[in-house]
């Protein structure tokens, strides 16, 4: 239903790579939050193909409330490696891909915060793709409940009927689980786009 509104989906290329943090909190007064999880899936041929999480320490303390969404504390935070450690191979993965972000005006700007804090060589990337974005339209005349930002990925897993892999474990947030619901969800968007 609606499959007009879906069609951005449907322009997608069969490759592309998913990227989603969690992080220290929310941007405040002090900046961007810090990255303590990383996850990217790599689609290929419309197909999960790989999934992979980087835990990286931050500088800055994890508020109770980020907590409570990703269940990762300070103390467990600590033992991670630096984010500069590990960048080389998130770079690979992000050199020449389309990066698909499902909250892209959060992630994306705290990724290149990072990049630049620390000094690092950005990989060529040829776009960002924000899925919460591309799908309000769809989303508000389906009835789905959105902020400004856009459907909120748990609608957007519910409204089309894919698996909600954050059901197995209680709800929690995770970078990678959430970078692997998201691709599931596009890739239905994708369907319905074509088939209505």
């Amino acid at each position: 239903m609606y499959k007009e509104l879906l069609w951005i989906f449907t322009q997608l290329p069969d490759d592309y790579i998913v990227l989603d943090t969690e992080t220290t909190g929310l941007p405040d007064e002090n900046g961007p939050p810090d990255i303590v999880t990383l996850g990217i899936t790599v689609v290929r041929n419309r197909e999960i193909a790989e999934s992979v999480e980087f835990k990286t320490r931050p500088q800055k303390r994890i508020s109770e409330e980020a907590q409570r969404i990703h269940g990762i504390t300070n103390e467990q935070a600590a033992e991670f490696a630096a984010f500069d450690s590990q960048w080389n191979p998130i770079a690979d993965y992000l050199k020449d891909q389309l990066i698909v972000i499902h909250n892209a005006s959060f992630d994306w700007p705290i990724l290149l915060d990072h990049v630049a804090r620390y000094g690092l060589p950005m990989p060529p990337v040829p776009g960002v793709f924000c899925s919460q974005k591309a799908a309000i339209a769809w989303a508000q005349v389906m009835g789905l409940s959105c902020s400004h930002r856009g459907p909120s990925l748990d609608a957007l897993t519910k409204a089309v009927g894919v698996e909600d892999l954050r059901a197995k474990l209680g709800g929690t947030h995770g970078a990678k689980i959430d970078s692997q619901q998201t691709a599931r969800a596009i890739e239905m968007m994708r369907f319905l786009g074509k088939t209505g």
